[in-house]
This record gives structure tokens, C-alpha cells and sequence, in this order.
């Protein structure tokens, strides 16, 4: 989304691998698509496909084509050694080799793969740190994850928060159905989710959850359809015009995310006047204010989802003017000041 919307802002191209074209436009950015090359396909499955696209984009080399290259994801990061001057606008430093390393190998990795899991991770952090020093400018989505590369690659960034079109949300009632949107993969804990709602059985939670086709996403998306109980609704890329429906009926958003980098769904919730339930974790400590725009919940677990649930089910639309007033702050006007400042030095 990011990148979309800053190929669209700042009338750039856009390089990358695998293109899905129904997406993009369901996205609501079809104009753009004529602006969109690939540099070659990858695999479906992990590991391959981020070895493939970390090789792609090193190789990569547009020869001076454009003025600047900005670089937006943690794979692509190995497109800065062609590409120069560059600016890299950091999500989070690849998490599966940094801080869910341990996480992804207790709980996806098979135990025959483990030493070769260690082995890929070691070779991945070598190849991060190396391809980093040729990177001329650091930018981060939040403070968690400014604090991440600092951490494990040892580098000093600037934080632009991520763009939020939030003049394109709006509030029309607190209805009778949660809202929770993310992807269907395991560090998302949606199974907390169902289970909050298991035991609620006079409510109702839509999900609106995407996957790739990769054998880990799926696996975790058809574990998540066979536990969810009666009272979830589980949609799977709906279009730009539903969703913003979805967000503008709901009664609250409720999200479980591990260690979020920053959360676009949450200000998304909020620039439509929604309360959100979150983890008091991660980038949600930048952008939810606890007991105002929501409720953040420290150690969460499926008993404080549902506590925390009936406290803003009493009287969600009381948050309604602090959630859509702590929205502007992440507005997309915002953002592209911002970046056009850090271009143009």
C-alpha cells in the first residue's frame, strides 16, 4: 500500500517482482498499473521466494535511469547497491532472521529443518548487513521499528509514519459486528480472535483475512476456517469500496498482532471513528491511545480480548471524535511533505 500510494503521490514507477493486477485494482489503484514493471517472477513457497527476490533486486540495475530510488520493503533492500542516490523506507528489518526468528522456528519450522534454518538465518543476517552500507538514507515506519534497526543493524533512521488516506474513511454507526483486518498468518494470532468469540456468542467478528498462496500461509488460513466458531465471518480481498464500509459500520476493530511494526489497519479503524482493541505491543503504543481511541491490552490473551470487548460494546461511539481527530496525525498529506523534504535535500 505504501508504495502504491507513493508511486501515485509523487508520480514514480514502480519495480518489483510477482504482479497481481486484479489486486492493485481492487486496491483502488488502477490508474497506476501502466506504471508498474516486473523484474522477473518468483516462487510461491518460503524460503525461495525471498532468496530469489533478494537476488533479483541485487542484480538489479536501472543504470541511472532516475534521479532517486526509494526502496520499500526488506527483501528489496539489496536493490540499493545499483541504485543511488536511494532512500530506504523501512517496515521492519526482515523479521523472520531478526526479532521472529525464534518465534517462526518453534512454530513453522519442522524439526528435521531446524539446523538448515539456522544455517539460512546466519547467511541472511551476513547478506543484511553487508547490502545495508549501500544504503544513503534510513526511514522507518515507527519507533519500534527505528529501535529495531538500531538494534540488530546498527544504523541511525528518521521516522515518517505511513500514509493513511484518512479523508476517504468515514463513520456511519456502531453496529453489530467487530471488525478485525489482517493477514491469515501465525504471528497475527487471529486463532485468540476465535476464541475470544467462542466463548461470545452473542457477537459477531468479520475478518477480513488475506493469504498467499505459500504453503505457510495456507496451512495457518485453513487451520484458522476450521477452529472459527458460528459467529465469525472470515472474507478473504475484498474490494477498497467494502472495506471502507466494513470500517465505517462496525461497532469496534480489534487486532492481536505480535509485535506490530506500526498497524495501517488500526489508524484506518480510527480515521472511521471506530474504537480498537490491540496488544499494548509494538507500533499500536504510537497510535492507539489507551482508554481514548481504545483499549491496550498488556500479556493479551482470549479472556481480555472478551473483557475489553464488553467495557467499549457499552458505548463504542463515545470514542468516535478522539479516534478520527488522532487519525489526521497519520494522514497521507503528511507523509508526502515529508518525504518530498527528505527527496529533495
Amino acid at each position: 500500500m505504501v508504495s502504491l500510494i507513493l508511486a501515485r503521490e509523487l508520480g514514480a514507477d514502480i519495480y518489483t517482482t510477482n504482479i497481481d493486477p486484479d489486486k492493485i485494482k481492487k486496491m483502488g489503484f488502477e490508474n497506476i498499473l501502466p506504471r508498474i514493471f516486473s523484474i522477473g517472477k518468483v516462487p510461491v513457497n518460503a524460503p525461495f521466494r525471498q532468496q530469489l527476490a533478494l537476488l533479483k533486486f541485487r542484480l538489479f540495475n536501472l543504470k541511472n535511469k532516475y534521479d532517486f530510488y526509494i526502496i520499500a520493503g526488506d527483501w528489496a533492500m539489496s536493490g540499493a547497491v545499483n541504485n543511488k542516490p536511494n532512500l530506504w523506507y523501512v517496515h521492519s528489518p526482515i523479521r523472520e532472521i531478526w526479532d521472529l526468528k525464534d518465534y517462526i522456528k518453534n512454530s513453522l519450522v519442522a524439526t528435521w529443518k531446524k539446523p538448515f534454518f539456522d544455517v539460512w538465518v546466519i547467511f541472511n543476517r551476513y547478506l543484511n548487513k553487508k547490502y545495508i552500507k549501500s544504503v544513503n538514507k534510513i526511514v522507518c515506519n515507527s519507533e519500534n521499528t527505528k529501535n529495531r534497526v538500531k538494534k540488530y543493524l546498527d544504523k541511525s533512521s528518521k521516522i515518517i509514519h505511513p500514509p493513511i488516506e484518512t479523508k476517504k474513511f468515514e463513520y456511519i454507526k456502531n453496529g453489530d459486528f467487530w471488525l478485525s483486518v489482517n493477514r491469515l498468518i501465525s504471528h497475527k494470532r487471529i486463532d485468540m480472535q476465535l476464541g475470544a468469540f467462542s466463548k461470545l456468542p452473542n457477537e459477531k467478528l468479520i475478518i477480513i483475512g488475506s493469504y498467499e498462496a505459500s504453503k505457510h500461509f495456507l496451512q495457518y488460513a485453513n487451520y484458522i476456517k476450521k477452529i472459527k466458531p458460528d459467529n465469525v465471518e472470515i472474507k478473504s480481498w475484498v474490494n477498497d469500496e467494502e472495506l471502507k464500509e466494513l470500517y465505517a459500520n462496525c461497532r469496534g476493530f480489534i487486532t492481536t498482532s505480535k509485535d506490530e511494526d506500526f498497524g495501517m489497519n488500526v489508524v484506518e479503524a480510527m480515521a472511521s471513528g471506530k474504537p480498537v482493541i490491540a496488544p499494548n505491543e509494538g507500533g499500536y503504543k504510537e497510535t492507539i491511545i489507551n482508554g481514548k481511541t481504545g483499549i491496550l491490552i498488556d500479556n493479551i490473551n482470549e479472556d481480555k480480548i472478551m473483557e475489553a470487548i464488553k467495557a467499549i460494546g457499552k458505548n463504542p461511539e463515545q470514542y468516535k471524535n478522539a479516534c478520527i481527530e488522532q487519525a489526521k496525525k497519520f494522514d497521507t498529506e503528511i507523509f508526502i511533505e515529508k518525504i518530498n523534504a527528505l527527496v529533495s535535500k
